[in-house]
């Protein structure tokens, strides 16, 4: 499909919007209402009914839901939605794409200045001018028979699994001399008079995790622009219930390493793996109300927000400030050509590396810079915008005297961040990670292992920290009147994922790696196997125990 012209994208909204709503006058009840629109049947689906005044002013929509399942006797201004986003009658096709893809919403109201209903512009003249990305992977072209497991979230946590048993198979085997080797292999990397030399766990940890955590950046920027964490109203409740859920379980760490050497590990039993948790709620099958899987959602990412904090404030050694001032140079060439108009993606991947490479050397862990490269890619699409770049373009043809009609603007059919997301998460999921596991997960089990005081801190810091974190910090919040628990979930539901969330397994390893080091180190990872382990059976069975058979309608 051809980019769209300037003149398309400006033509007035109300050439493409329709009049196929129900509008409901305000002065009615529920009951008038219903009778009124048996009278007058709206042709095909409603999921909105518009309420207006004597005069056609939009006051607010009534769900149809709501409509239904409320007291006869109730007026429609009781039950009506007041805040509202519309589009003035003045707005242009542009504006209107921009709404959708901010507010991801279904339809918007166009209304004139003085508040008057005009019609309604549905989603479609979004999908229909920019189309479907249709974006394929390359690992889904070659892995095409497995497509369809490859797009179920959960089914990275499975690969997860396997990778970790796998580790502890071979660190528990005849083979764990050369599968501790392998790990420790030295690979050389060098450009020019510049080389970087590490053993190749180093690479794992230091250069496939940016990639992971440039894809954590990712999601969250996602979150707060468009997502759960987008609203404070919405966000309160998982920040708050985040926050819980990292401040205990550090809490529990520290009482039982208080003065002792491992002190420093207090970060280990703060995470919650994302991967596994969505693993363990598919499970358990559609019982499971939407709700509770936004507000999991929402709080792990809450809580990659907390984790890349934690690593970059408390984790970060000896500080070379001249190549920090270089990395920081580069983030701010980076900002510079997001604002002139700059669009190609290997300009990026270049300036990518070589705040990588200023990161590796300046002390602070390069996973920081994944993670602000993902902040600063841009949540919404091209849509013909004017930037720096365009104007110079066009000064420079002036100035030369030509006459050529200048190009159509740029029209990206989906955000960067939707865009970038959608082509790694497969790699992250399917290669990164498990990768990852097999480096990071083998350790020799013993008898007691987990009677060591490292393993007991960071177990009962999953185990006990985590779910008294959120359910304490959720409980504060409800009972002062900020937030409102999601549907289906309530107190006994929320133990119960606040107990899953205790899953604590990539980013504890992560951090246990950059945290402690020798015995102490295999000491944290055999307690966060135990702790996860427990916390994963635990929520797993309280939700069982808790949740209806049936979702929630």
């Amino acid at each position: 499909m051809p980019p769209l012209t300037q003149s398309e994208l400006n033509e007035p909204i109300t050439g493409h919007m329709h009049q196929n709503l129900t509008r409901l006058d305000s002065g009615l009840t529920v009951g008038e209402a219903l009778e009124w629109v048996r009278r007058h049947p709206p042709t095909g689906r409603v999921i909105y009914f518009y309420v207006v005044d004597k005069e056609g002013r939009l006051e607010g929509v009534v769900p149809t839901r709501r409509l239904l399942l409320s007291a006869p006797a109730t007026r429609l201004t009781e039950i009506m939605v007041r805040k509202l986003v519309t589009l003035p009658a003045r707005a242009t096709v542009l504006d209107a794409c921009e709404f959708f893809i901010q507010y991801r919403l279904l339809a918007v109201p166009v209304v004139d200045d003085e508040g008057r209903l005009l019609g309604v512009v549905d989603i479609e003249l979004y999908t229909d001018e920019f189309g479907n990305p249709g974006v394929t992977t390359q690992v889904e072209r070659w892995l095409q028979p497995l497509a369809s497991f490859l797009r179920v979230e959960s089914s990275g946590g499975i690969v997860l699994l396997v990778c970790t048993v796998a580790a502890l198979v071979l660190a528990n085997s005849p083979w764990a001399p050369s599968y501790a080797a392998l790990w420790q292999t030295p690979v050389h990397v060098t450009f020019g008079g510049f080389g970087l030399a590490k053993p190749l766990l180093l690479w794992v940890n230091d250069g496939l995790m940016t990639l992971f955590f440039f894809v954590v950046g990712l999601e969250i920027k996602r979150e707060m622009v468009s997502g759960e964490l987008s609203e404070p109203r919405k966000a309160v409740l998982p920040v708050v219930a985040a926050l819980g859920g990292m401040v205990a379980p550090a809490a529990v760490y520290l009482a039982l390493q208080w003065d002792r050497p491992t002190v420093a590990g207090w970060g280990v039993p703060m995470a919650t793996d994302i991967a596994f948790v969505v693993g363990f709620l598919a499970l358990l099958g559609p019982r499971v109300p939407h709700g509770l899987k936004i507000l999991l959602l929402s709080l792990a990412i809450a809580d990659d927000i907390g984790a890349a904090l934690v690593i970059a404030l408390a984790y970060t050694g000896h500080l070379s400030f001249p190549a920090l001032a270089a990395g920081a140079a580069v983030l701010g060439v980076v900002v510079f050509f997001r604002w002139i108009g700059v669009r190609a993606l290997p300009v990026y991947v270049a300036l990518g590396a070589v705040i990588w490479v200023a990161f590796v050397k300046s002390g602070v862990h390069p996973t920081v810079a994944g993670v602000i490269l993902g902040l600063l890619t841009p949540a919404r699409p091209w849509l013909g915008d004017r930037v720096p770049l365009d104007v110079a373009a066009d000064l420079f043809k002036r100035l030369r005297g030509s006459d050529d009609e200048p190009p159509p603007p740029l029209v990206e059919r989906v955000a960067p961040v939707e865009r970038l997301e959608h082509a790694l998460h497969p790699w992250v999921a399917f290669a990164i990670m498990p990768v990852f596991a097999l480096a990071n997960a083998g350790v020799e089990l013993k008898m007691g292992s987990l009677g060591q005081p490292v393993a007991l801190a960071v177990a009962a810091g999953l185990v006990l920290g985590k779910p008294i974190g959120i359910v304490l910090a959720s409980w504060l919040t409800l009972k002062i009147g900020l937030t409102q628990l999601p549907s289906g979930v309530n107190g006994k539901v929320l133990v119960g994922a606040g107990c899953l969330a205790g899953i604590g397994f990539t980013m504890s390893i992560f951090i246990a790696g950059l945290a402690l080091n020798g015995p102490a180190l295999d000491e944290a990872k055999v307690g966060i196997l135990a702790g996860s382990t427990v916390s994963a059976a635990l929520g797993s069975a309280l939700l069982l125990r808790f949740l209806p058979r049936r979702a929630a309608e």
